[in-house]
C-alpha cells in the first residue's frame, strides 16, 4: 500500500460550520435525554409538509375565487384563516393586504424577523437580513428593483413593519385570465415572495403577471 497515494483531502463533508455545530449540539441534548429525536423528526417532517407557503397559497387563492370569503378575510384574517385550518404558532394574530392598481403592500419586520409562520412557513434568510430590514423601509422600490418588480411609477408603496403582536399576508393581486381556473390552479401562481410583497403572482403561463 505504500504506492497509494493519501495526499487528497479526506474532510468530504458538505455541511457548513454552523451545520456542523448545531449537529454536534443536537447530538450532545439527545445523549444527555434532554431531546427526542423523533420529536425534532417530526417537526422537520410538519414544516417541510405541512407548514409552508402552500398554505397561504390557499388562503389567496380562496380570496380570489369567493367574494364572500375575501371579506372575511380583509375583516378578520385571524378568524378566516383559521376556517381553512391555518393557526397556532406566530400566527395568532393576522391582518390580510390586499394590493391593487393603486397601492402595493410590502411586509418587513424592522426589529427582528416576525413572520406568519402558520400560512408561509419558515423565513426566508433575505427576510431576517439587515440590509433588507432597513432598504425595505428608506427605498421600498429599491427593494422591488432588487427583486426584479416593476409596477407603474403612479402606484404607492406601503411598508407594513410586522411585529410580535401582527402579522401581515399580502394577497397579490389575481393575473389576468385566470377566471376559468380552480382554486387549486389558482394557489399554484402564488408564490411565497408575492404574499411578503416582494413579488407578484404568476401568470397561468408561470411568468409573473
Amino acid at each position: 500500500m505504500d504506492d497509494h497515494d493519501h495526499d487528497h483531502d479526506h474532510d468530504h463533508s458538505h455541511l457548513s460550520e454552523m451545520e456542523v455545530r448545531v449537529r454536534a449540539l443536537q447530538s450532545l441534548l439527545e445523549a444527555k435525554g434532554h431531546v427526542d429525536p423523533g420529536a425534532i423528526d417530526e417537526l422537520i417532517t410538519l414544516y417541510e409538509n405541512e407548514v409552508g407557503p402552500q398554505n397561504g397559497a390557499r388562503v389567496v387563492a380562496r380570496a380570489w375565487a369567493d367574494p364572500a370569503y375575501a371579506e372575511r378575510l380583509f375583516t378578520d384574517a385571524t378568524a378566516a384563516i383559521a376556517e381553512l385550518g391555518f393557526t397556532g404558532r406566530q400566527g395568532e394574530h393576522m391582518v390580510a393586504l390586499k394590493n391593487t392598481p393603486e397601492v402595493h403592500n410590502m411586509v418587513v419586520c424592522t426589529l427582528c424577523s416576525c413572520y406568519p409562520w402558520s400560512v408561509l412557513g419558515v423565513p426566508p434568510v433575505w427576510y431576517k437580513s439587515a440590509p433588507y430590514r432597513a432598504k425595505a423601509v428608506a427605498d421600498p422600490r429599491g427593494v422591488l428593483d432588487d427583486f426584479g418588480v416593476s409596477i407603474p411609477a403612479d402606484t404607492k408603496v406601503r411598508v407594513w413593519d410586522s411585529t410580535a403582536e401582527v402579522r401581515y399576508l399580502v394577497v397579490p393581486m389575481r393575473p389576468d385570465g385566470t377566471d376559468g381556473l380552480s382554486e387549486e390552479e389558482l394557489a399554484a401562481l402564488v408564490t411565497r415572495d408575492s404574499m411578503i410583497g416582494t413579488g407578484v403572482a404568476l401568470a397561468p403561463a408561470g411568468e409573473p403577471a
